[in-house]
């Protein structure tokens, strides 16, 4: 599963740095593929593509939130997603509406970092 967010958040900010795919932003502000990545454009499920550097909408206003399309768990860079390691509140969870396999979080890593 990616991990997400919940409205517990208390918007520390400790999370976003431990991040090493870039899929953590603060509420409001407008993400991107590429942050953090070697990722040049994407294509999208639809066959859409689309320039890595250009911005999207936040997916929340209101506090922290991770982009579940860059989110791998951390998997293969460390053992446990570091947001949920880092988080004081423990609102940095499974989220059961994007079940991944280890396969998929892994095949996402390599096509961000080209690992």
């Amino acid at each position: 599963m990616a991990i997400m967010i919940t409205d517990e958040c208390i918007n520390c900010g400790a999370c976003e740095p431990e991040c090493p795919n870039t899929a953590i932003y603060e509420g409001g502000i407008e993400w991107t593929w590429g942050g953090g990545t070697t990722l040049k454009e994407v294509t999208l499920e639809d066959g859409t593509v689309v320039d890595a550097n250009e911005k999207q909408e936040p997916v929340s206003d209101e506090f922290y939130y991770i982009v579940t399309e860059k989110c791998t768990e951390c998997n293969g860079f460390h053992e446990e997603p570091q947001c949920a390691a880092v988080c004081p509140v423990d609102c940095c969870v499974d989220d059961p509406d994007h079940p991944e396999t280890e396969e998929v979080l892994l095949a996402k890593k390599e096509m961000m970092h080209g690992e």
